[in-house]
């Protein structure tokens, strides 16, 4: 089977290993005091389901090769862990996803990412994501995610065009 669905908890330890691997990308690139190995551990990853994060699955031929979750925050929609297995990134996975969560929700998009990073920074503006002002971001990181101040620091926030035409209207 070839496709993407909602992830069950048959799933949790493909879901984590795909993780684990993807996230050493960020080693040597996020700041050292960030950087833990495993980045996230299966608690984390279990307190993430339990706070609301609805993750979908790429699987080829019966393997679980990428993930991303979703989670809609008050008036938002949070794109949230999005890895693909390093083996198999750049064949255009981690793009259906993306583009199957954005069609699961009617409500402006926004996902944090890294700010030296700069490869999932450009996968998202690929998609149409822009980076929302400087004085706005650490804001929206504070009031929309459960992060650390250095992350807070060290973090770029991007959004959708809702989100942007939604900020512009509001004035």
């Amino acid at each position: 089977m070839t496709g993407i669905h909602r992830c069950a908890e048959e799933d949790f330890k493909s879901i984590y290993a795909v993780i684990t691997k993807a996230a050493r990308a960020y080693q040597g690139v996020i700041p050292p005091d960030c950087w833990k190995d495993p980045y996230m551990t299966e608690k984390e990853l279990r307190r993430e389901i339990a706070e609301g994060v609805c993750f979908f699955v790429y699987e080829e031929e019966g393997v679980l090769i990428g993930v991303m979750g979703i989670q809609h925050v008050r008036d938002v929609s949070l794109i949230r862990h999005a890895y693909v297995f390093p083996a198999r990134q750049r064949r255009g996975i981690g793009g259906k996803l993306l583009s199957a969560l954005c069609l699961r929700t009617d409500r402006p998009i926004l996902l944090g990412t890294w700010a030296d990073a700069a490869w999932a920074v450009h996968f998202y503006e690929k998609y149409g994501f822009k980076s929302v002002p400087l004085s706005e971001k650490d804001g929206l990181l504070r009031n929309y995610w459960h992060v650390s101040e250095r992350q807070v620091e060290t973090s770029v926030v991007l959004a959708d065009q809702r989100w942007f035409e939604l900020t512009k209207a509001k004035g």
